[in-house]
């Protein structure tokens, strides 16, 4: 298992539901200098939020700190390849986050605003949802 799951859980699978509305918490930048906000909903997996922090230790060269601000806790299920319906509900296969927009994703402390904004900005493109930069103290 990944570095993202959880250790234990109450129920082995969830309903999918839906994401509306917009978040009320993690939405303000608490521990670095600048955060990326999500400006859509949709969910996170726990290898797309890997994905994205690599590539912001990489453009950073580990000078600054990193803060990830979301985990992904909702299981998600999938059936094996040509098995046939029916026979209940598929196997965890990974897990995701549901974020809704205005949540900060990931926060860094350390770095030049133009550094941060371009690690931010290729960490974007390995998520689905849609981002900007925020500074500490911004409120929208």
């Amino acid at each position: 298992m990944s570095l993202l799951t959880p250790n234990r859980w109450k129920y082995r699978k969830q309903h999918r539901g839906r994401i509306q509305g917009v978040s009320s918490r993690g939405s303000y930048v608490a521990f670095g200098e600048f955060g990326l906000k999500a400006t859509s909903n949709e969910y996170l997996t726990n290898r797309q939020i890997e994905a994205a922090r690599k590539v912001i230790v990489r453009y950073t060269r580990k000078l600054g700190k990193i803060w990830i601000r979301v985990f992904p806790d909702v299981p998600y299920t999938k059936k094996g390849l040509e098995m046939p319906m029916g026979k209940g509900k598929g196997d965890v296969d990974a897990f995701r986050v549901r974020v809704k927009r205005g949540r900060i994703l990931f926060e860094i402390n350390g770095v030049s605003k133009k550094v941060a904004q371009e690690a931010f900005k290729q960490a974007s493109y390995k998520l689905p949802v849609s981002t900007r930069l925020v500074a500490k103290g911004e409120v929208k």
